[in-house]
Protein backbone atom coordinates (compact mmCIF):
# COMPACT_ATOMS: atom_id res chain seq x y z
CA UNK A 1 0.00 0.00 0.00
CA UNK A 2 2.92 2.35 0.73
CA UNK A 3 4.28 1.64 -2.77
CA UNK A 4 0.90 2.49 -4.31
CA UNK A 5 0.75 5.71 -2.26
CA UNK A 6 4.21 6.69 -3.53
CA UNK A 7 3.07 6.06 -7.10
CA UNK A 8 -0.01 8.23 -6.60
CA UNK A 9 2.22 10.97 -5.17
CA UNK A 10 4.35 10.79 -8.31
CA UNK A 11 1.21 11.08 -10.48
CA UNK A 12 0.13 14.19 -8.59
CA UNK A 13 3.60 15.73 -8.76
CA UNK A 14 3.84 15.07 -12.50
CA UNK A 15 0.35 16.50 -13.08
CA UNK A 16 1.21 19.63 -11.08
CA UNK A 17 4.50 20.02 -12.94
CA UNK A 18 2.83 19.67 -16.33
CA UNK A 19 0.17 22.24 -15.40
CA UNK A 20 2.82 24.64 -14.11
CA UNK A 21 5.03 24.18 -17.17
CA UNK A 22 2.07 24.73 -19.50
CA UNK A 23 1.13 27.97 -17.75
CA UNK A 24 4.67 29.27 -17.52
CA UNK A 25 5.49 28.11 -21.04
CA UNK A 26 2.77 30.29 -22.52
CA UNK A 27 3.98 33.38 -20.66
CA UNK A 28 7.64 32.77 -21.50
CA UNK A 29 6.91 32.11 -25.17
CA UNK A 30 5.24 35.49 -25.44
CA UNK A 31 8.23 37.34 -24.02
CA UNK A 32 11.24 35.43 -25.39
CA UNK A 33 12.26 32.31 -27.28
CA UNK A 34 11.58 29.03 -25.50
CA UNK A 35 14.50 27.50 -23.63
CA UNK A 36 14.82 23.69 -23.65
CA UNK A 37 13.96 22.07 -20.32
CA UNK A 38 16.80 20.29 -18.53
CA UNK A 39 16.60 16.56 -19.25
CA UNK A 40 17.62 15.52 -15.72
CA UNK A 41 14.42 17.01 -14.22
CA UNK A 42 12.30 14.82 -16.45
CA UNK A 43 14.36 11.74 -15.64
CA UNK A 44 13.82 12.10 -11.87
CA UNK A 45 10.48 10.27 -11.94
CA UNK A 46 11.27 7.77 -14.67
CA UNK A 47 11.56 4.75 -12.36
CA UNK A 48 8.31 5.66 -10.58
CA UNK A 49 6.56 5.96 -13.94
CA UNK A 50 7.76 2.47 -14.89
CA UNK A 51 6.44 1.13 -11.59
CA UNK A 52 3.16 2.92 -12.18
CA UNK A 53 2.89 1.27 -15.59
CA UNK A 54 3.43 -2.15 -14.03
CA UNK A 55 0.80 -1.44 -11.38
CA UNK A 56 -1.92 -0.10 -13.68
CA UNK A 57 -1.25 -2.24 -16.79
CA UNK A 58 -3.44 -5.18 -15.78
CA UNK A 59 -3.29 -6.94 -19.16
CA UNK A 60 0.53 -6.58 -19.21
CA UNK A 61 0.77 -5.26 -22.78
CA UNK A 62 3.19 -2.48 -21.80
CA UNK A 63 0.60 0.27 -22.19
CA UNK A 64 -2.12 1.78 -20.00
CA UNK A 65 -5.55 1.85 -21.58
CA UNK A 66 -8.20 4.35 -20.56
CA UNK A 67 -10.24 1.63 -18.79
CA UNK A 68 -7.13 0.51 -16.86
CA UNK A 69 -6.37 4.13 -15.89
CA UNK A 70 -9.97 4.82 -14.85
CA UNK A 71 -10.14 1.62 -12.75
CA UNK A 72 -6.96 2.61 -10.92
CA UNK A 73 -8.09 6.19 -10.30
CA UNK A 74 -11.54 5.06 -9.17
CA UNK A 75 -9.94 2.75 -6.61
CA UNK A 76 -7.76 5.63 -5.36
CA UNK A 77 -10.77 7.94 -5.13
CA UNK A 78 -12.74 5.31 -3.20
CA UNK A 79 -9.79 4.82 -0.84
CA UNK A 80 -9.64 8.55 -0.11
CA UNK A 81 -13.43 9.00 0.18
CA UNK A 82 -13.58 8.01 3.86
CA UNK A 83 -17.19 9.10 4.41
CA UNK A 84 -18.31 7.39 1.15
CA UNK A 85 -20.28 10.43 -0.03
CA UNK A 86 -18.80 10.35 -3.53
CA UNK A 87 -16.88 13.59 -3.00
CA UNK A 88 -13.46 14.40 -1.63
CA UNK A 89 -13.25 17.30 0.76
CA UNK A 90 -10.23 19.15 2.12
CA UNK A 91 -10.17 17.04 5.27
CA UNK A 92 -10.09 13.75 3.33
CA UNK A 93 -7.34 15.01 1.07
CA UNK A 94 -5.20 16.44 3.87
CA UNK A 95 -5.59 13.35 6.05
CA UNK A 96 -4.70 10.97 3.25
CA UNK A 97 -1.33 9.27 3.02
CA UNK A 98 -0.55 11.35 -0.06
CA UNK A 99 2.31 13.56 1.01
CA UNK A 100 4.74 15.20 -1.36
CA UNK A 101 8.21 14.81 0.04
CA UNK A 102 11.62 14.52 -1.49
CA UNK A 103 12.20 11.22 0.32
CA UNK A 104 9.18 9.49 -1.22
CA UNK A 105 9.63 10.95 -4.71
CA UNK A 106 13.28 9.96 -4.88
CA UNK A 107 12.64 6.28 -4.18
Amino acid sequence: MVRRTNIVVVILVIAAAVATWATLGTAVAQTKAAVPKPQDKLALGEEEVRQLLLLIDTNKNGKISKPEWMKFMEAEFDRLDKDKKGELDVKELTQSKLRVSHASVGR
